[in-house]
């Protein structure tokens, strides 16, 4: 028979509470078990004694005759020092997802435009004023295009944005002209 070291749920609803149980690996979760070796108090803190218990002979003996615990019992095993856990490493848990990353890419493209509008804007301007613009200033009007233009806006408009954020005005709303004066 295959056993195993496992929890089994009680408490009520949104208040959990488990027994560490060994049983048959054929059995429900909450059903027939062998023995209770331990309990488990999730809402507990993490550095209260009582969070955990084991009954640490008993689970040695469960463990040599061959009983399999599962993750979480594992993990409760090898803090008492019976049964020694490899830690698991998993580095794609964190990457975002193929969607998330498309919606970057899409974002960081539609940046550079901005960028390069703002900088191509303020290139026009000096050639038609006849003052050259420092380095500094150009890359603070493209840091101003990349505030003032929002991800979804065509490069067309993200041009028009540039060339209102270069002459110093402000960007006219959607829908509104620029007033002359």
């Amino acid at each position: 028979m295959a056993t195993s070291i496992r929890l089994s749920r009680g408490g009520s609803k949104k208040r959990p509470y488990y027994k560490i149980v060994v049983a048959d690996s054929r059995s429900p979760r909450d059903g027939r078990f062998i023995e209770r070796i331990g309990s488990y108090n999730p809402l507990l803190a993490k550095d209260n004694p009582e969070r955990v218990k084991l009954d640490t002979d008993r689970a040695k003996h469960w463990l040599s005759v061959g009983a399999q615990p599962t993750d979480r019992v594992a993990r409760f095993l090898d803090a008492a020092g019976l049964k020694e856990r490899a830690a698991r490493n998993n580095p794609k848990k964190a990457e975002p997802g193929d969607k998330a990353k498309e919606r970057a890419e899409e974002k960081a493209a539609k940046l550079a435009e901005a960028e390069e509008a703002a900088k191509e804007a303020a290139a026009a301007e000096s050639d038609a004023t006849g003052s050259v613009k420092s380095e500094e200033t150009a890359e603070a009007v493209a840091d101003a295009v990349a505030d003032e233009v929002p991800a979804d806006t065509p490069a067309e408009d993200a041009a028009a944005i540039a060339e209102e954020v270069a002459e110093g005005g402000p960007a006219p709303a959607e829908g509104e002209e620029k007033a002359e004066g």
